[in-house]
């Protein structure tokens, strides 16, 4: 069986690594295709070294630009490569264009797509990324669910019949870097220059269009966290940059220590060594979860609800200016039971490559 891999960005390396490891564990062909959506080395090449990822098969080199120039560019460079490889299955994750892309491209070439991370939904039809979502698991002829909630998601939009909930393949991830990080063979270090990590920190991120597009709310979050008690680890993502860069603000302010994206050992070991997180994006909300580490988010809505259970995850409003209620929001008690499974096991790799298999045998 042939499996080409469709990815660009950071979230969707970290989950290539377990999804790679079981394709060729099962003994299959892999191609990979890296569209350039992330095209930083420390938001791309750094994961597949680090992660033992072999090199992409293809590189389109696509690189930024808007929705639909980003999302054309990769159509019209994936036509070609679908065509050439001819694969069994077309594997894209998570919600970013490159999924969409992959998903498009193959569908109209008449290539069966499996969409791994399928099912997950904000109900906040604004965001980029839930369009993804929801096209591409319209799209898809199997739909790969994470959680039980994504798997009745996609049976109440009538997509039960290409649905297996398989588990979360971040948590496989997760939780072997968490355990080289609690057997002490990985060294603990700063997660940003002027941290002390003998003392209390936050570790944060802000990337989404939403709070970075906005000169106002940008100015409101980032002084809200500059006026947080604790050490504010603010690992800065190229588009906060650029954004600020723009406006003409200044990053470092107050708390605020800034350090760039981190390689996902050294983010993992970052969490665990902090008091919690504030953020943005979905991946870490869910990594926070997983770590036992608390959570604020930055946003009104989460695809992934099982984190709010016992209050793990807590949700600002929208749009977020009060600093007296973020500053009571991360130091709040931590909830009295331990996160639970909802995530799976960290097999859910091998579910994974058990059910390409196994659809691949009824067409």
């Amino acid at each position: 069986m042939k499996i080409l891999s469709v990815v660009g960005a950071r979230p969707q390396f970290v989950k290539l690594a377990p999804v790679c490891a079981a394709i060729a564990e099962g003994g299959h062909e892999h191609v990979i295709v890296h569209t350039g959506q992330h095209y930083d080395p420390a938001l791309s090449d750094v994961f597949f070294a680090e992660l033992g990822i072999p090199a992409p098969d293809v590189q389109l080199g696509v690189g930024s630009g808007g929705h639909g120039e980003q999302t054309g560019a990769m159509l019209a460079g994936l036509d070609p490569v679908l065509r050439r490889h001819a694969p069994d299955w077309v594997l894209v994750y998570g919600d970013t264009n490159s999924t969409l892309a992959g998903a498009l491209s193959a569908v109209k070439q008449l290539l069966p797509v499996a969409h791994l991370e399928a099912g997950l939904r904000s109900f906040n039809r604004r965001m980029p990324e839930e369009h993804n979502r929801v096209l591409t698991d319209h799209a898809a002829d199997l739909l790969l669910a994470p959680t039980r909630r994504a798997k009745r998601n996609l049976e109440v939009e009538g997509l039960g019949a290409r649905t297996s909930l398989v588990g979360d393949v971040m948590v496989d991830v997760c939780f072997q870097a968490r355990d080289r990080a609690l057997s002490g063979t990985t060294a603990p270090t700063a997660p940003a220059e002027g941290i002390d990590p003998a003392a209390p920190y936050l570790v944060a991120t802000v990337h989404r269009a939403e709070n970075t597009d906005d000169p106002e709310l940008l100015e409101a979050i980032l002084d809200a966290l500059a006026a947080l008690p604790y050490q504010v680890a603010l690992l800065a993502h190229p588009r906060l940059v650029a954004r600020a860069a723009s406006f003409g603000m200044q990053l470092r302010r107050g708390a605020i220590r800034v350090g760039t994206p981190l390689p996902y050992q050294a983010m993992v070991g970052a969490v665990l060594g902090s008091v919690g997180v504030v953020t943005d994006s979905g991946g870490l909300q869910k990594e926070a979860y997983l770590l036992g580490r608390l959570c604020t988010t930055l946003r009104a809505e989460t695809e992934w609800p099982e984190t709010l259970v016992e209050g793990w995850n807590v949700l600002m409003p929208q749009p977020i200016r009060d600093k007296e209620l973020l500053a009571q929001r991360v130091t709040r008690e931590l909830p009295g039971t331990r996160p639970g499974l909802e995530y799976g096991d960290g097999k859910a790799a091998l579910r994974v490559v058990t059910e390409l298999e196994r659809a691949r045998r009824r067409s």
